[in-house]
């Protein structure tokens, strides 16, 4: 009996430690069903939304013009700076005109020359006209007096033209306005050596302001006759809204590179009221409405390049990628590929992807 003790007393330990095990597994289970994550979810929903797309434009001055030089020379002074306004008509910057004053004094000495041939010539006419009705000399010799008068007057003709040229060429020295406008950039400094075509700044007028946007092939087709295009501007109380454009206008032909084709939309004066060129804006391309499946915002998860949602499922939550579309303010954002209207999604998509996260109201399996 005594041999057989031992083996029955490791037995009973055994068994106690093993009930105890599963005690403790048991009640391990519990708590983690009582203390699984529940995330609330919601319906895809299949709704009627606007159907269009939204864009990102660019605002741009309607009127803007690179100022170049049209002379030779070096710059002798620049009078404006970035940020400065300019009338119409007001000098920018000279150009050094030693070369053109000489061009101006030549052409004046040649216009003289020209006007004395002429007076030689309209002379020697007249006495040649008085001889031939004496009839002292040939009519030939009255032809020779009367080419020798066209030439001369061919010539005063081409003085003046000369003239009037090199005293445009010294008007070209003096940079001037084209209109009422600010100075965006400056290209040039004092001292640079300007020639006919090198940009000397930029100028752009205040107003009006237009946006462009650059709208995908692929999508023009979208943008049909009824299409109501918008842009997105702050009101008076810095709220935002939505303004239609005074005017729309399109290319007619695509970038051969980005495949795009440009949109410019006029703003009017209240619209444009605060916006400065360069600054992004949105624009939307409205075209009627359609069924489109929605889901609230607050559902995407964005990781990088990876967009997607956690979906209901029965062991919890499956993770999926999805495809969006337009972003409908109130209503949500469009789903254009990866979910249908049967599935449930994540409103916390940080909780939903902890581990025995539950949808709200069922409770782990």
């Amino acid at each position: 009996m005594h041999s057989f003790g031992k083996p029955n007393l490791l037995n009973r330990r055994l068994y106690r430690c093993t009930i105890g095990a599963l005690a403790a597994v048991f009640f391990a289970s519990a708590a983690y069903a009582e203390s699984s994550v529940q995330v609330p979810v919601s319906m895809v929903q299949l709704k009627t939304v606007g159907n269009g797309f939204e864009m990102d434009g660019v605002v741009q001055p309607v009127k803007q013009s690179t100022v170049s030089a049209q002379a030779s020379g070096r710059m002798v002074s620049l009078t404006v700076k970035a940020g400065d306004t300019v009338r119409a008509g007001q000098l920018l910057a000279t150009i050094d005109d030693r070369e053109t004053q000489t061009g101006v004094q030549r052409s004046r000495a040649q216009s003289a020359q020209a006007q004395a041939e002429l007076r030689n010539a309209q002379a020697n006419f007249d006495r040649t006209r008085d001889l031939l009705t004496k009839g002292f000399i040939s009519a030939a010799a009255m032809d020779t007096a009367e080419t020798q008068l066209k030439s001369a007057q061919a010539g005063r003709e081409q003085a003046t033209a000369g003239e009037k040229q090199s005293g445009l060429t010294q008007g070209f020295t003096r940079v001037t306005a084209p209109f009422d406008a600010l100075v965006l950039q400056t290209l040039a400094e004092t001292g640079d050596l300007a020639f006919p075509g090198k940009p000397l700044l930029t100028l752009y007028a205040p107003a009006p302001l237009r946006a462009v946007v650059q709208v995908p092939v692929s999508r023009s087709a979208m943008v049909l006759p009824s299409t109501v295009i918008e842009v997105q501007v702050r009101a008076a109380d810095g709220s935002l809204q939505w303004s239609r454009p005074s005017q729309t206008t399109h290319l007619s032909t695509a970038d051969a590179v980005s495949q795009t084709v440009e949109w410019r939309l006029e703003l009017s004066s209240v619209a444009a009221k605060g916006l400065l060129p360069g600054q992004q804006i949105r624009v939307r391309f409205a075209a009627g409405q359609a069924q489109r499946l929605v889901i609230p915002t607050a559902a995407v998860l964005r990781r990088g390049e990876l967009t997607a949602v956690y979906v209901a499922s029965g062991k919890g939550f499956a993770l999926k990628a999805i495809r969006l579309g337009a972003e409908h303010t109130g209503q949500g954002v469009e789903v254009l590929a990866g979910l249908t209207d049967t599935d449930r999604v994540a409103l916390d998509p940080v909780r939903a992807g902890l581990t025995g996260a539950q949808p709200a109201g069922q409770t782990a399996q």
